[in-house]
């Protein structure tokens, strides 16, 4: 499996209504250094809606102001409508919205 397979696979994971930062998709990915390799793979996105890039967010909640498929704006969008929480500084409320890395049903 390549890495970008080895990120796809960790971002499709994430569940509606939550974020996970690119350092936590690179930590889960196998490596916590791959956290630039995770925005190079978003970026190429083999399957837009499939595996929800828009669920990836910086360390402190910032969204990618270069989303590949529509801009932060088309991003902030996709995460509204899943019921994502913002702060009014525009960035993830990630207390609340923070995916804690487990499927439903896994416990720590």
């Amino acid at each position: 499996m390549t890495v970008f397979e080895r990120i796809y696979e960790i971002v499709r994971r994430i569940p509606s209504g939550k974020v996970a930062t690119y350092g936590m998709v690179a930590q889960l990915a196998g490596n916590p250094r791959w956290a630039r390799a995770v925005g190079y793979a978003l970026h190429s996105n083999p399957e837009p809606g499939i595996i929800p890039c828009h669920r990836v967010v910086n360390r402190s909640g910032g969204l990618a102001p270069a989303f590949a498929f529509g801009g932060e704006h088309a991003q902030r969008g996709l995460l509204e409508q899943e019921g994502v929480i913002f702060h009014e500084d525009g960035k993830v409320d990630l207390e609340r919205c923070l995916w804690n890395g487990l499927d439903e049903g896994e416990t720590p």
